[in-house]
């Protein structure tokens, strides 16, 4: 799957709104509001529980990385997450 249709399929589901449980939260968190190198998921199945997370990193702009994208888009799909959440923007880290 090329990069611009992943992150318009992610762009798309987030754009939907809560639709229940299991929910899916991408966050992307960089050392500056430009450069994001790593993204965070939350997994959550239900109200209540702890999540599941899955972290991914890489040395230039991870939302620009086709790979990590399209892995994003089949973890949607694999999980059935019924609501996904995108964050605005980089989140910074130290």
């Amino acid at each position: 799957m090329n990069l611009e249709k992943s992150k318009k399929r992610i762009s798309k589901k987030a754009k939907m709104g809560f639709h229940g449980y299991p929910t899916l939260e991408i966050s992307y968190l960089g050392p500056n509001e430009k450069l994001a190198n790593e993204v965070l998921l939350k997994f959550i199945l239900e109200e209540g529980v702890e999540p599941q997370i899955e972290r991914f990193t890489t040395t230039g702009d991870i939302r620009e990385d086709e790979t990590i994208q399209s892995a994003i888009v089949k973890m949607i799909e694999r999980s059935a997450a019924q609501t996904v959440v995108l964050t605005d923007g980089v989140k910074l880290t130290k």
